[in-house]
């Protein structure tokens, strides 16, 4: 997997349609300021993982917290999601 392309809520933009119709710049290449996010501004998730200084939430120093389930509250399995996530990226590039 290229963990250079997923986003901070465990999302890989590569193959989205929004994306390659041109309708969305990314979450990574636009900071988290992306059309499905206009009116409340920069996306929380992506926000909240530069605060942390984490490429995705799954290596969050804080993962997982308890505002997860309600920023991505669109997968209630999100926490499994970034944790598998977060295990193919350690056997990838280890943490330390």
């Amino acid at each position: 997997m290229d963990f250079s392309a997923l986003t901070a809520c465990g999302e890989d933009c590569t193959g989205c349609k929004k994306r390659q119709d041109g309708l969305c710049p990314g979450c990574i290449e636009a900071d988290g300021y992306v059309p499905e996010w206009a009116e409340s501004g920069r996306c929380r998730v992506h926000a909240c993982a530069r605060e942390h200084g984490a490429q995705f939430c799954g290596v969050c120093p804080e993962f997982p917290c308890e505002k997860l389930p309600q920023l991505i509250h669109r997968n209630p399995d999100i926490v499994k999601h970034l944790k598998e996530l977060r295990d193919g990226y350690i056997k990838e590039k280890p943490l330390g």
